[in-house]
């Protein structure tokens, strides 16, 4: 949990609070020779109580009360004044939780004290530590024998569990991930797709999971043509492949692949000769200045990527008329260590999953809807160096120290014929996904993902990092399972097909498996592409998450020997989350390492898929120590998601998030702030609460605690709304970047409003966030109220 503050509300049965008292141990005698004779469960109970004394002598606890005569139950009281911090989620009292946990239904009649008195006479100290000693002693063995099942190589939750978690990570090895990685590389090489689906299945079934199996899903796809998109230049004639080389049959042969692949996956087809029109990022700011100086009517607009979501901006093109668009990254925009200026790519206009079947799983029998193109638009992605020759800037120009953006004079009209050429078919994508059965919660789910490589996908080898740390971490588990330990969750782990083309399998298995997951699914923890540089650690959490991702990443910081600050933020980013994030509301985590000068850049850049190789990557980690740390950092939170009694959720940095972004100074929503400041309210009321199950006996019995996790489990649904534009988040606790704190759609209609002069989009968008504030708020006041009408009724 994030919070270690413990204490019961009070109500209308509870007219104050009650605290312990220490006594002398002539009364504890007197108590012990009342009750021992007659309760043998009580007797057994003192030494617990004696640990539980040490473990409750801190600031808050430093006095014991004794029951009076009618001996009330221990339940009924509440502990009081406790001053924990509120926003650490790892240093809740699992102790005191897990001794419960084990004896759900010990009750105390009074409390024990250590013999402090110098009034006490030695044998009437001896007499009650002989006692307690041997009574403790039957109790155990009798313990032993009514619970078999239980073993001293499965060890409860709470108590020997953190050493598990570390034994665990110790086995993990960088040369083990290197392994891995270079024999998953070795069998991309077969031209048959299945030999690595199957290497996967075979592996991970080796390793000891129980359940590894196939999920397959005829889906449209959008593939390369017979030949590689051209732009010619309409004055001179001059023809160009999309990487900058002029057009033939002998300059295209050492393109290879990487060529055909230079293309945006769903486009319009066909041929288009228009005028080229620079529209920089396509903003909306650049649009009101573009529409105003010229008719962009079936016209191709000259693109940077980044800055804003494509699909947003393809959006805004296609309301602005245009016919074309030439997508391209700009030199100064793209790390300094990557030179990409010659560099061919990819993108996709696939929001996600099946285009033939939005919405529902791409099942036989299903209805399918013909969509061979996502877009009006003729999109082609195209090499800086390509630009510079469009825009009559010599090469190296783009090379430059002094690097200024690609630029096309406003008074120059270039006028190019813009063909693209791709083919739309039904193929098979293929998940893989394996089970690890938890052992109290088997129908709660940790989701652990990666993508594997497909055939009509680029070549790249950045998928094989990934596949690798899973494999990693499942080896490193499953030796000890073997010797009898279990996680109280399932653990599922999935490979991912058809992720380059929008997350398509990720978002076929979910949408088949809707209903399961809406209910079951706790987290989902992604390994998308986890090396993309080497200089800096990237994580990427849900807001309830990011207390315990920052306490792990800070842990493991400090047996590094080089650790920068890290932050963590909610931002959007690449990869199969989407689904889980933005249409069942599960947090996620994502722990990356990037290059510090990709992050300093525009946002978004990601969209573009280079084509990486092996070598790139053991370039970037020759060791496979980054991969180390991943496996680790990832790991440890699977570790903590799947086992801790109480999931480690944090309902109180949501609401700050919320009234963090509503900071900005357009547009002034004073009526927002207000309703933020309530759902802080009972955020805080919910997250003093939160940790009852840990502090209080009554809700240490099962169902309180499932009741509790339940709550923390759907705390992000609420923030899901049904309307945003292309490519934003339907999850608004997601930015767009880490350098807009406020909400997206607020931000986007806002710009909207400038630019159309109508404040109708901006008024709905406050409507769905007002209302998505309102739901978060109702919703932890009836979880307290929940909780508040469970204990009256108990009482």
């Amino acid at each position: 949990m994030g919070e270690n503050e413990a204490g019961l509300p009070n109500t209308s049965l509870q007219g104050r609070k009650m605290a312990y008292q220490k006594v002398n141990a002539d009364l504890i005698a007197s108590a012990h020779s009342q009750y021992s004779d007659n309760d043998e469960l009580q007797a057994t109970a003192l030494d617990l109580e004696w640990d539980m004394e040490k473990e409750l002598e801190e600031p808050g606890f430093d006095q014991f009360q004794l029951d009076h005569a009618e001996s009330q139950n221990l339940g009924h009281s509440e502990t009081s004044d406790l001053c924990l911090d509120s926003l650490q989620p790892a240093t809740s009292p699992k102790g005191r939780f897990q001794r419960l946990q084990e004896e759900p239904d010990y009750v105390s009649h009074f409390t024990r004290s250590a013999a402090k008195s110098s009034r006490c006479k030695f044998c009437h100290f001896l007499k009650i530590l002989c006692t307690a000693t041997i009574l403790f002693i039957l109790g155990l063995y009798i313990g032993y024998y009514t619970h078999p099942n239980c073993t001293s190589d499965a060890p409860a939750s709470g108590t020997k569990d953190p050493q598990v978690y570390q034994e665990i990570l110790n086995m993990i090895q960088a040369e083990d991930i290197k392994k891995f990685f270079r024999n998953l590389v070795q069998f991309s090489k077969s031209e048959d797709d299945m030999e690595i689906l199957k290497k996967i299945k075979t592996h991970w079934t080796a390793l000891g999971l129980e359940d590894v199996q196939f999920a397959n899903y005829s889906v449209l796809l959008d593939l390369p043509g017979p030949s590689p998109g051209t732009v010619t230049v309409s004055g001179s004639g001059q023809c160009f492949y999309p990487d900058g080389q002029p057009c033939g049959g002998e300059s295209s042969k050492g393109h290879g692949q990487e060529l055909f692949f230079s293309y945006a996956a769903y486009s319009a087809k066909g041929t288009l000769e228009a005028d080229v029109i620079d529209v920089g990022y396509g903003t909306t700011d650049d649009l009101k200045r573009i529409t105003r100086m010229k008719n962009t009517t079936n016209q191709i607009a000259l693109l940077k990527l980044g800055k804003l979501p494509l699909l947003y901006k393809i959006s805004l093109l296609e309301k602005a008329g245009f016919g074309g668009v030439l997508l391209y990254v700009d030199p100064c925009d793209s790390p300094k260590t990557a030179d990409v200026s010659s560099e061919t790519f990819m993108v996709t206009l696939n929001p996600g999953g099946d285009p033939s079947t939005p919405g529902y799983p791409s099942l036989d029998g299903g209805v399918r809807q013909s969509r061979p193109n996502l877009t009006s638009l003729l999109v082609q992605p195209i090499a800086a160096s390509l630009v510079a020759k469009l825009i009559s800037l010599p090469t190296q120009g783009v090379k430059s120290d002094g690097c200024s953006l690609l630029e096309l004079p406003t008074d120059e009209i270039r006028t190019v014929r813009l063909q693209v050429q791709t083919v739309t078919k039904f193929k098979t994508v293929t998940n893989v996904v394996g089970y690890l059965k938890g052992l109290t919660s088997p129908d709660r789910y940790v989701i652990v993902g990666s993508q594997h490589q497909d055939g009509f996908s680029y070549n790249g080898q950045e998928w094989a990092s990934g596949t690798a740390i899973i494999s990693a971490f499942i080896r490193a588990m499953m030796l000890r399972v073997k010797r009898g330990w279990r996680p109280d969750r399932t653990i599922v782990f999935c490979s991912w097909g058809g992720t380059t083309l929008g997350n398509i399998g990720s978002y076929e298995w979910a949408e088949d498996f809707t209903k399961v997951l809406q209910k079951n699914a706790v987290a989902y923890i992604s390994l998308h592409s986890p090396i993309r540089g080497n200089s800096s650690l990237y994580p990427v959490a849900s807001p309830s998450l990011q207390q315990l991702v920052t306490e792990k990443n800070k842990f493991n910081c400090t047996r590094r020997a080089q650790c920068s600050e890290t932050n963590v933020s909610s931002v959007q980013t690449q990869g199969d989350t989407h689904y889980f994030i933005n249409h069942l509301g599960v947090p996620a985590v994502q722990f990356a390492y990037e290059d510090i000068k990709a992050l300093e850049g525009p946002s978004f850049l990601s969209e573009a898929i280079f084509p990486k190789h092996a070598t790139k990557i053991e370039e970037m980690d020759p060791f496979f120590n980054l991969h180390e740390v991943i496996t680790k950092l990832s790991g440890e939170v699977i570790l903590y998601l799947a086992n801790e009694p109480v999931l480690p959720f944090n309902a109180l940095d949501i609401a700050l998030a919320v009234q963090n972004s509503l900071k900005a100074d357009e547009p002034n929503v004073p009526h927002l702030l207000t309703m933020a400041s309530r759902l802080r309210e009972s955020a805080e009321l919910f997250q003093s609460d939160e940790m009852r199950p840990a502090n209080d006996p009554k809700e240490r019995a099962p169902s309180r605690v499932r009741m509790l996790n339940d709550i923390l489990q759907d705390m992000e649904e609420s923030f899901l709304v049904q309307q945003v534009p292309p490519g934003f988040y339907r999850n608004i606790l997601y930015h767009l970047d880490e350098k807009t704190n406020q909400f997206s759609i607020l931000k986007e209609a806002w710009e909207h409003c400038k630019l159309l002069a109508s404040n109708e989009t901006l008024q709905e968008a406050l409507s769905n966030v007002l209302n998505s504030i309102n739901s978060a708020q109702v919703y932890f006041k009836a979880g307290l109220d929940v909780f508040e009408s469970v204990l009256v009724g108990e009482n």
